[in-house]
């Protein structure tokens, strides 16, 4: 795995920065910052694998976070979810979306329309993190791709799952707000749900929908939206975990 992305990294001359960081010693953290020439924007990325197994084979998840007021470094705040997915055998590549100049996310009025350009913006991020990872690292098993977000990472997966049915073969969301989950057998598609924040109309499968396309729609009682992402208890976290495991082993 370090060799390919050591390779890339001494050959692409978009590549402007790389470094591991070892928090676990069965995971590694790859980050790397790729140039997209065509939008000239900067796109911050973790790639997480097994420190001591090939990466032959491995089925990839690409992982959106959740809005953070355009704070760098959000992408790397979901460890605790990333690695024990690694140690199940998944490489996890979790992307930057938003920058410290970007303009912030909208809040008020037709947020829906308002959010459209920022959600686009993310497809662009994971199509170039994606054409990168093909060439860098072809013994990926992407045909075995997940995408994952929460929150607006969440709309934004939703988005690059709709616009990509083909290359997707799983859709988690953790408490996307704002875009309709696709009615769709593929990609299979799965939501968790929080106590606290209610979907806009129409984001959600009816319960008819839900049974005719195999949609997992989880209702919990006990976690908020914000528990989904960093501010959760170890509870909350070990219980997100395991339902994100069950599915992704579906």
């Amino acid at each position: 795995m370090r060799a390919c992305i050591l390779l890339h990294l001494f050959f692409a001359s978009l590549l402007t920065s790389a470094q591991s960081v070892l928090a676990d010693p069965h995971v590694l953290r790859d980050t790397l910052t790729l140039l997209d020439t065509t939008r000239q924007r900067s796109i911050p990325m973790a790639l997480y694998h097994r420190a001591d197994e090939p990466l032959d084979g491995r089925p990839v998840i690409l992982f959106s976070h959740g809005y953070n007021e355009n704070k760098p470094g959000t992408y790397l705040l979901y460890r605790w979810l990333l690695d024990a997915l690694v140690k199940d055998g998944y490489v996890v590549v979790s992307v930057q979306h938003e920058l410290p100049g970007d303009e912030p996310l909208a809040m008020k009025g037709d947020i829906r329309a308002a959010r459209m350009p920022s959600w686009q913006r993310g497809v662009a991020n994971l199509e170039h993190v994606l054409r990168h990872l093909h060439r860098s690292c072809p013994q990926l098993a992407f045909d075995h791709l997940t995408v994952m977000g929460h929150s607006q990472g969440g709309d934004i997966s939703v988005l690059f799952a709709t616009t990509h049915p083909e290359a997707v073969q799983k859709l988690i969301t953790l408490d996307n707000l704002r875009l309709a989950l696709p009615r769709t057998d593929h990609p299979r598609v799965y939501s968790l749900r929080s106590n606290d924040q209610p979907a806009d109309p129409g984001v959600l499968p009816t319960d008819e929908e839900a049974a005719d396309h195999h949609i997992a729609v989880v209702r919990s009682k006990d976690i908020g939206h914000n528990g989904m992402g960093s501010r959760g208890t170890p509870e909350q976290q070990v219980w997100v975990l395991g339902l994100v495991r069950g599915w992704l082993g579906e």
